[in-house]
């Protein structure tokens, strides 16, 4: 549960890489336990509610997307994890890299892209939530214990502060999704879940 109420004036949902090839059975991560392990966190039903609730508390909801941009290795291949996507996996424009069926952005819902782990990197989302007088985050999406993990990070190093939906969010296994939950986050983020976070107002 979250350390003390959610101010909802100064909130904000953000959804990082809810994309198909990182969670859907057909997407091109489903081999490495993506798909499996979304399924076992009862994922898009999850988020969705989240989403939901946002709306209709009128939060601001903003959408963030990792991407390959074909042309050149503009992902690099500084990281093992850079090296996992493209050429055609996460491919900007194609099925892979769009939004999973029920969970696309609304016409007043930034979606913001990049190429590295956060959603700061790159993006102007730290300018957006400023902007709109946002102190805290909270966060949903894929995967736990890498591109939500930086995030959380950044967030926390940026002045926010950060609330992560436990079952609203996703790994490859169980077990990186506990490492991340019991370890790699633990003093950088509050916890709560779906339903806890649905019944604020």
């Amino acid at each position: 549960m979250a350390e003390a109420p959610i101010d909802l004036t100064k909130t904000a949902l953000l959804l990082v890489d809810l994309q198909n090839d990182n969670v859907h059975e057909d997407g091109a991560f489903a081999s490495f336990g993506a798909a499996d392990h979304a399924k076992e966190q009862n994922l898009v039903t999850n988020v969705r509610n989240v989403v939901l609730w946002a709306r209709e508390q009128s939060l601001p909801v903003i959408h963030n997307r990792i991407v390959f941009y074909p042309g050149h290795n503009f992902g690099g291949t500084n990281a093992p994890i850079f090296r996992m996507i493209g050429p055609e996996s996460l491919k900007i424009g194609s099925w892979g890299a769009d939004a999973l069926e029920g969970l696309e952005a609304l016409p007043n819902e930034p979606v913001l892209t990049r190429n590295r782990m956060s959603s700061f990197n790159g993006t102007g989302l730290d300018v957006l939530l400023r902007n709109a007088g946002i102190d805290t985050v909270i966060v949903v999406g894929v995967w736990t214990n890498m591109a939500v993990e930086h995030t959380i990070r950044d967030a926390a190093d940026h002045g926010f502060r950060a609330v992560l939906v436990k079952d609203a969010t996703s790994s490859i296994n169980a077990e990186w999704q506990e490492a991340a939950l019991s370890y790699a986050l633990t003093n950088i983020a509050e916890f709560t879940t779906t339903e806890e976070i649905t019944q604020a107002s």
